[in-house]
């Protein structure tokens, strides 16, 4: 099997420790505005770059800012041709390796603009041009052991491994204690095969030197997944991922592993962000799409499980419960049969009924507490349980009689009071009860029930059932 770096997407651009290390002498990361940095007219080189990366790194709202700047740099018609270095080396940052290399070799023919051409010329896939122009960097003036690492990644994709070996072996001195050293010695000797155990180990030592070294995160994590170190290899994948440029393979494999933990929002970010620097790439647009189906999928599935439970909840006959007698009797009286019932009835409307009180509704409440849900949750679904009036037979002055209030029939406090608990707020309302039901009222009496159909005589009405 051959080791992450199968494909150069896969591999984001490299840091020398050493640049880091330079740089953290330099100014502090967080006070400097990133497009100020990019558009001013100071000197532009490696230790700028690498200022660039660590901003976007640290706050990946910085990309916008380095978008912008590249943009106003394309529409500059008088840039000169160190800004033309300036704008193509940003435009590798960005991911747009064409467009990068087209500008780089109209730039000033410098060592930083030939050591990025010739990077833009690796992420397209053409290894030995690539070399070439490492070699002219290198003569340049660029840093030698830089150029020389990267020639031996160059002739690694290209699949002359033991050339790639070769080269590696004839960097000495500091070169070799940093984690870009490490890191490519790393993949070369996973490439040749039966040295794992040697590669796992360079890739810990690079990012010992270097704790945010993407590509050996990258590679921790690739074994880590491998061995089916899961945990470890999230871990890992998300620092890798934290850096900029970021490994298309890191935010891939992560996005990957997001969607197997059924995360499909974090997979989407991850893809994303890949798109941020490669648009039109037709594999992530894909990974992409699936996620987002995946994601709604799973949202529809969860909710109808969710839906489903809450059916069956509701359907539950309260007599499953272990309530006391007392609260049984004003809930059977009340036609209140399950647990959806008791959902659509308010702790007032159960208050109104005659021995239920403030134990019972305690021990109400604790019950439906026990399943999620509450009294009078769904009260706004409620339906009347009471049949419409016959109003065929009346008069149309009778029918307006219904739609009064029942403070026109001039009612007792305590027949008032009633009608209050029962939410009736018309003549034709009270009609739909019985007596009966009336009677279930606290408070409400035969005294009280006599009155109701004494003033509804004289209207010529009565309850239902009389």
């Amino acid at each position: 099997m051959k080791p992450p770096e199968a494909d150069p997407s896969f591999n984001s651009p490299s840091m020398i420790g050493q640049e880091k290390l330079d740089l953290m002498n330099e100014v502090e990361l967080d006070v400097v505005d990133l497009k100020e940095l990019i558009l001013s007219n100071n000197s532009f080189g490696p230790n700028d770059v690498v200022e660039i990366r660590q901003m976007i790194a640290e706050n990946y709202g910085h990309f916008a800012e380095l978008r912008d700047a590249v943009s106003e740099m394309e529409h500059d018609e008088n840039i000169t041709p160190a800004g033309k270095t300036k704008m193509g080396v940003c435009q590798f940052l960005l991911g747009r390796f064409s467009e990068s290399l087209e500008t780089l070799q109209a730039a000033d023919g410098s060592a930083t603009a030939l050591f990025y051409a010739a990077r833009s010329m690796f992420e397209l896939k053409r290894y030995d041009d690539a070399i070439q122009t490492y070699e002219q960097a290198q003569k340049a003036g660029y840093n030698e052991d830089q150029c020389k690492i990267f020639i031996a990644e160059s002739n690694r994709y290209a699949g002359r491994i033991e050339k790639a070996m070769m080269l590696l072996d004839d960097i000495f001195g500091p070169a070799e204690q940093t984690a870009e050293y490490m890191y490519q010695r790393a993949t070369t000797v996973a490439y040749m095969g039966g040295r794992r155990e040697e590669a796992i180990t360079l890739y810990q030592r690079a990012v010992q030197t270097d704790e945010n070294h993407a590509g050996a995160l990258f590679g921790l994590a690739w074994e880590n997944d491998r061995m089916g170190n899961d945990e470890e290899a999230i871990k890992l994948y998300e620092r890798a991922a934290k850096a900029f440029p970021t490994g298309v393979g890191a935010l891939i494999n992560l996005g990957l592993i997001y969607e197997d933990r059924n995360e499909f929002d974090k997979a989407q970010a991850c893809y994303k962000r890949i798109l941020d620097s490669h648009p039109e790439d037709p594999r992530t647009r894909l990974y992409v799409k699936d996620a987002s189906a995946n994601g709604n999928m799973l949202y529809d599935e969860e909710m109808q499980r969710r839906n489903d439970r809450l059916t069956q909840t509701l359907a539950m006959p309260v007599a499953n419960f272990e309530l006391s007698v007392r609260s049984r009797n004003c809930l059977s009286k009340m036609g209140i049969e399950t647990v959806g019932d008791l959902t659509r009835t308010t702790e007032s409307e159960l208050l109104s009924s005659k021995n239920f009180g403030e134990t019972s509704l305690i021990e109400i409440r604790e019950m439906l507490t026990s399943k999620g849900l509450k009294l009078g949750q769904f009260a706004h679904e409620k339906k009347s349980a009471d049949p419409p009036v016959d109003t065929s037979h009346l008069s149309p002055d009778e029918q307006a009689m219904l739609e009064r209030p029942i403070s026109d029939l001039n009612l007792s406090v305590r027949a008032r009071k009633c009608m209050a608990r029962l939410q009736l707020n018309t003549i034709g309302e009270l009609l739909r009860k019985t007596g009966d039901e009336l009677l279930e009222c606290k408070n409400f009496g035969v005294t009280s029930l006599t009155e109701v159909r004494e003033k509804l005589t004289d209207l010529g009405l009565k309850l239902r059932g009389d």
